[in-house]
């Protein structure tokens, strides 16, 4: 269970009933990773696979950047990698535990929302791409600062980047490390709408309240049947993958709450079962 007043530097809190908001909180380093971020991140996400009682994830930053990437200033070593390896096998160890954070961000129950204030760069990248819905703020912008490290893709940008947005626009960032600026972000299919920053998070809320009114297995298995289906060998095989996902979410009382809402008019009371 995730619950209210995790620890600096992400705070943890719980806007709505079924809503819990990840809040990256080093604003005065753009919120830029450190090691300790990473592990509190992949042990809230961790967390969250199975928390019943929480139905959307949004993810955002505070103050004036969501995220500027890693934090170059900060010399911390990787606590879970052993002191014993040289530098080529600490990276490895190293980068193998950041990219768990895209796929358990994918393989999550909850759909993630993704509220972009100001610069998503490098990490920060990645962490919209390997959300849900992304909504931005007009001062929003993404930046491939990966490239500041020597290649242009880590974290699965080469993988996420071209099923949002085609492959040739996105060889183009991935190649010249351009900067994605808000509306062409939106345009191009890498957001779903920008907003003025005032009406960031309420926009991010008025979603996750558009989300809770379905049923939590429904949304489950909706979120896993649309990624399971990108790679799906035909048409056929994507039918049935849904098809399994009906005769599971039918087969709860959630399912005849949300008809019998629906005919009474009223706001749907799902107990899960």
């Amino acid at each position: 269970m995730i619950g209210p007043g995790a620890q600096m530097p992400i705070a943890v809190d719980r806007p709505l009933e079924g809503v819990v908001r990840i809040t990256l909180d080093r604003p005065q380093a753009l919120n830029a990773f450190t090691q300790t971020m990473y592990e509190q991140l992949i042990e809230l996400l961790l967390g969250l696979r199975n928390d019943a009682q929480t139905r959307v994830v949004i993810l955002t930053g505070a103050g004036r950047a969501f995220c500027s990437g890693h934090d170059l200033r900060v010399p911390d070593k990787a606590p879970w990698v052993d002191d014993a390896v040289g530098a080529l096998q600490y990276k490895k160890f190293f980068m193998a535990e950041l990219g768990r954070i895209p796929a358990l961000m994918r393989n999550l129950p909850q759909p993630v929302i993704c509220a972009v204030n100001g610069a998503a760069a490098g990490i920060g990248f990645a962490l919209a791409l390997a959300s849900d819905l992304v909504l931005m703020a007009r001062s929003a912008k993404f930046v491939n600062a990966i490239h500041n490290t020597g290649t242009g893709a880590e974290l699965g940008l080469s993988y996420l980047l071209p099923r949002a947005i085609g492959m040739q626009r996105a060889m183009e960032i991935l190649l010249t490390a351009r900067t994605v600026h808000a509306d062409e972000a939106e345009r191009i299919g890498l957001s779903l709408r920008t907003v003025d920053e005032a009406q960031l998070m309420d926009a991010a809320l008025e979603l996750a309240r558009g989300i809770l009114v379905n049923v939590p297995i429904g949304v489950w298995l909706t979120k896993q049947s649309a990624y399971l289906n990108q790679n799906a060998g035909s048409l056929e095989a994507a039918i049935e993958i849904e098809n399994r996902a009906v005769l599971i979410s039918q087969s709860t009382v959630d399912t005849e709450e949300k008809m019998r809402s629906f005919v009474e008019r009223r706001p749907p009371r799902f107990i899960q079962q």
